[in-house]
Order: structure tokens, then C-alpha cells, then sequence
């Protein structure tokens, strides 16, 4: 049987960059065989070390989820498409709160002439304009999904729109964040964003919680609001954005973004999946790149937080089939579309009919995200880390050192250490070219911020080096620490 395997963006550097790979098998199990065999580092990617699939990537055949116990032996059929569906970080009937739409709820006339084209709208009019003023819908972010979101859902006339931030603006940021301007560099994201959004709208109130989203405030803040909308960036934050909307009761708008590809649901733990039951737990730290370490094309965020702003409006309005059920995922590449089903897990930790999960948890723990420190040292995955200082005082010490930069080749044309002898080996390559090497040497590895290098670092332990340390932060760090001059991105 020939069957079209779909792979995520995430996951085409092991496939030369195939997204779609043609297959012969019988069953899904014999196709991932096959797949692996083709494409040999797939493998650590997919599976345990026990030869069992990874928890955090879900298998479509077609629009069914295959189940992650004994899916393998899934009869497939000529013409058939498996989807693997990796973390990157139907209709519902919602309205906010009945006692926030009275007779108080009215619109004055220079609102009714803003909002004149949803008036005229059957499926908006007087009644839905009045539940968007009554509405109010957080933001977790005001970055990337967050720019188009809320643009949107101000210029829409949702009345109260509160922002979760504490970053300031970076250069880097301005490529999508659209809510910012260069002027802003430097700002807090949540003074950029909240004038500019009363720009947009000064009828739209803004509430702000400058601060970092934890398990000791997030139902506080959470608990004030209608509808919760997901723009965040990392695993700990979205694990913990969908605990505390499944624990409150509260609809979760979720978008996700990566390179050319982004994905979009609306997790409601109440009456439908949750998305610990996509993505039952996290990738271990480092396997699944960040924007920041990947990239991400500056017009995706647009299109994908257009989206999540449109499913809120529904929400909203009560009209419409929401994406409760279903996940959307856009390649943007290719420009196509693909809509996957998904169902709630009966043993979902958070969401099922008996939670062994009732309060928040220690989310950085729970994704093994550690803080780092600024000595020579190992961390608690037992990486050998070296901080920029400490690196400087080798070189002025004349310590031997190699240090290999495992980027890409378009990234080491943005900033290197080629002055200080640092060698492109990218990460790919690394396993094939280690004969280039020098096992005796002292060894450091460095990357944009010391994701890759660690498990650049992990490769060459496997293959017996010894003297090897991670740059703690990379080459950000470096610039940051070191060498201001240098160029960051």
C-alpha cells in the first residue's frame, strides 16, 4: 500500500527537507519502519529508547489519531496520509458571563458608526457588537501572535482586553511583532503594546499584568476574564496556561508557530479536548526548537494570530463551528491545509471525569527547563557548561581550545567567533565530520543560545569525547558578556 507521510516543518532537516514523503506498508507501524529506516535520525526523534512513540508527538491517519498504545498495528490503505503532529510549543455555543450584558450594555453613536459593517451582518448585529463591548479576553503575550490578536480583537470592539507581559522590545522583534515600532526598542512590551491599541480603539479597555505568568498567580489572573488566549512561546507557560483554563473552566484559544508552519485549536477542558490531550508532555529541552533557535517567517504570526483572533470572535458571538475537536495546521511553504480531529484522553491528568492534576504544578520542572548559573559546571541533565567569562579568561590564559560553532551556515554569515578560531561544524554534520576533531583537545560548543550545542554536546559524548563544555548561553551570551560589538539576532 502507498501512503503519503506528512512531516512537520520541525522535523524536515532529517528528511532533506521533505514534507511529504511517499511510503510503501500494511500498517502505520510498518510505515514508521520504513520512514526510520529512509531517514535513520528520525529515530530518536519519534521514539523512546524502549522503541516505544515519543508522548509528545501524536500520529494522524488521515483525520483519526492513532492510539499511542497499539496503534502500530493500524491497518492502512492505498491512498492513505499519516500526519506526525509534534509540539511546537466543533461548535461551541459561548457567550461571556450573562451578568456582563445588560441593559448597560449599549452603544453610543460613534460606536455604532465604527462598528457599522458588523452591524449590518445578520450574524453580528446590535446583540453580537453588544457582547463583544461586554467581553473580556487576556492575552498571554504581546509578541508575535499577540501583535495580530490584538490589533484585531480591539479594532473589533472587544471591551476589555487585558496583556500578559514582561519583556521589553528588541530589534529582533520588530521582523513580526507589529504591535511595536523601532522607537519602542527598549520599552516594555506592555507600554508599546497599550498605546498603540488605544490608538486603534480608545473605546477598548486595556488592562495590564506586567509580570511573568507561575503557578502562584496564573489562576488569579486568569480567573478575572472570559476567554484566554495563547500567544506564548515556550512549553512551561503553555502547560501551564492550559491547567489553570481546564481548573477555571475557561476556553483556551491556542496558536503555535515554527519557520513556515503554524498550528491553531481551541482546547476547552469543560466539553472537549485539552492540550495535555494532544501533547500529553513535553519534549525533552532542546529537541524541539524555539523561534529563537529556528526562525520563524515574519508574516506566519500574522496569519496564524488572525486566526486565533477569529475563533475568539466566535467564541464570543456564540456563532460558528469553533476548533474544539479539531487542530489546524498551515504550511505555509507549500500553502496548504490540513484539519486533524481530535478527541478528549478519558485519562487526561487535567481534564477527565477523575484529574489526578487539581492544582498547578512546578511547570519549569515539569518541561526540565533549568536555570542556568555563571561558573564552570554541570548542569542538572549533566551537561559540562562553561559561562562566556570564564571561556575569556581560557583564551587569555592560552588554554589549548577548539571551539565549534554547530549553527547553520547562514547563521555563522551573521555573527562568529571566527577571530577566536571558532570552526563551523552545524549540528547535521556533526556526527559524520567528529573525525575532524581532536579528542584530546579541550573542546567548547556554542549556538545562537546553547540548545543545539547541548545536544551537540551529548552526540560527541556518545562518541567518547571527554574534555567537551557547552557555551552556557552561546553566542548571544557572548555578545551580551563579552564582546558588545558583536552583532546579535
Amino acid at each position: 500500500m502507498s501512503v503519503t507521510i506528512y512531516i512537520p516543518t520541525a522535523l524536515r532537516r532529517y528528511t532533506d527537507g521533505s514534507g511529504e514523503i511517499q511510503l510503501n506498508g500494511k500498517t502505520v507501524g510498518e510505515i514508521f519502519s520504513n520512514l526510520v529506516e529512509n531517514h535513520p535520525d528520525l529515530k530518536h526523534h519519534l521514539y523512546t529508547e524502549e522503541g516505544s512513540l515519543r508522548n509528545f508527538v501524536s500520529v494522524y491517519l488521515n483525520d483519526e489519531r492513532v492510539p499511542q498504545m497499539d496503534g502500530q498495528e493500524t491497518p492502512v490503505s492505498e491512498g492513505d496520509s499519516i500526519s506526525i503532529v509534534p509540539s511546537i510549543a466543533g461548535g461551541l455555543a459561548f457567550s461571556p458571563k450573562a451578568s456582563s450584558i445588560n441593559q448597560k450594555t449599549k452603544l453610543s453613536q460613534e460606536e455604532v458608526l465604527r462598528y457599522s459593517r458588523h452591524l449590518i451582518m445578520p450574524e453580528v448585529a446590535m446583540d453580537g457588537q453588544c457582547k463583544l463591548k461586554a467581553a473580556r479576553v487576556l492575552l498571554i503575550g504581546t509578541g508575535g501572535l499577540g501583535s495580530p490578536l490584538g490589533l484585531y480583537l480591539a479594532a473589533a470592539g472587544v471591551g476589555t482586553l487585558g496583556l500578559v507581559d514582561f519583556d521589553v522590545v528588541d530589534k529582533t522583534n520588530l521582523q513580526r511583532q507589529l504591535l511595536h515600532n523601532t522607537s519602542d526598542v527598549g520599552r516594555p512590551k506592555l507600554e508599546s503594546a497599550s498605546e498603540r491599541l488605544n490608538e486603534i480603539n480608545p473605546n477598548v479597555a486595556i488592562e495590564t499584568h506586567g509580570v511573568r505568568l507561575t503557578s502562584d498567580n496564573a489562576l488569579d489572573i486568569l480567573d478575572g476574564y472570559d476567554i484566554v488566549v495563547d500567544g506564548t512561546d515556550n512549553f512551561p507557560t503553555r502547560y501551564l496556561v492550559n491547567d489553570a483554563c481546564v481548573i477555571l473552566g475557561k476556553p483556551n484559544v491556542y496558536g503555535s508557530i515554527f519557520r513556515f508552519e503554524g498550528q491553531v485549536s481551541v482546547f476547552h477542558g469543560a466539553i472537549g479536548p485539552c492540550y495535555r490531550c494532544l501533547f500529553h508532555e513535553p519534549p525533552p529541552p532542546g529537541l524541539v526548537p524555539s523561534c529563537a533557535e529556528g526562525g520563524v517567517l515574519g508574516v506566519l504570526p500574522g496569519i496564524i494570530g488572525s486566526l486565533q483572533a477569529l475563533e475568539t470572535i466566535k467564541l464570543i458571538l456564540g456563532k460558528g463551528d469553533v476548533l474544539v475537536g479539531r487542530l489546524v495546521i498551515f504550511d505555509g511553504l507549500a500553502f496548504s491545509w490540513r484539519e486533524l480531529k481530535l478527541k478528549k484522553n478519558p485519562d487526561c491528568p487535567v481534564c477527565s471525569e477523575d484529574p489526578t492534576l487539581t492544582e498547578l504544578i512546578d511547570y519549569e520542572n515539569f518541561c526540565g527547563v533549568t536555570p542556568s548559573s555563571s561558573d564552570v559546571h554541570t548542569d542538572e541533565d549533566g551537561i559540562p557548561q562553561i559561562s562566556p567569562e570564564e571561556l575569556k579568561n581560557w583564551l587569555e590564559r592560552g588554554t589549548d581550545i577548539t571551539i565549534v560553532d554547530v549553527r547553520e551556515p547562514h547563521e555563522w554569515n551573521i555573527v562568529n567567533l571566527g577571530n577566536l578560531g571558532s570552526k563551523l561544524v552545524p549540528l547535521d554534520e556533526l556526527l559524520e565530520r567528529s573525525g575532524e576533531l581532536d579528542s584530546a583537545q579541550n573542546i567548547v560548543l556554542h549556538c545562537r543560545s546553547g540548545v543545539r550545542s547541548a545536544k551537540a554536546l551529548r552526540i560527541l559524548q556518545d562518541s567518547g569525547f571527554k574534555k567537551i563544555w557547552n557555551l552556557d548561553g552561546g553566542i548571544l551570551a557572548w555578545a551580551e558578556r563579552v564582546d558588545p560589538s558583536l552583532p546579535v539576532y
